[in-house]
């Protein structure tokens, strides 16, 4: 009978261990919510609201042609490697139009968004660039 109730004692706290709120090691921190920030702060929805309306081109109008995909290839590779730039520019929109670039999304400053520039234009292939970065502000 102690044998049971011994097993029974330990289940139970096995169980409660389970239990959120409970304060084990294995439940999960509560968010900090620092003062003034906010969810809402690391979307970058506000600054991309110019792809909303309906004559500007967006990464889903890329053209299929193997010759804008493959270029489009190349320079992504050569912004990714760039290990200097931060981690928004390594993923901006990038689309290509027969040799023809459009760059959009947010960057850190004024002098990564040059940066940029300059590694696109290096690509062989490319023919011009339309520089539509934004430089986030906070």
């Amino acid at each position: 009978m102690g044998r049971i109730l011994n097993q029974l004692g330990i289940a139970s706290l096995l169980c409660s261990a389970a239990l959120p709120g409970t304060g084990f090691a294995a439940d999960p921190a509560p968010p900090v919510i620092t003062e003034g920030k906010t969810a809402s702060n690391v979307d970058n929805t506000a600054i991309n609201k110019r792809d909303n309306y309906a004559g500007n081109k967006t990464p889903e109008d890329q053209f299929n042609s193997a010759a804008d995909r493959n270029l489009l290839a190349e320079v992504r590779r050569a912004v990714v490697h760039d290990k200097s730039l931060s981690v928004m520019a390594h993923n901006i929109k990038i689309m290509v139009d027969a040799g023809n670039l459009t760059l959009r999304g947010p960057v850190k400053t004024a002098d990564e968004k040059l940066k940029v520039e300059k590694i696109v234009q290096a690509v062989k292939g490319v023919k011009s660039i339309n520089n539509s970065l934004d430089v986030k502000t906070n």
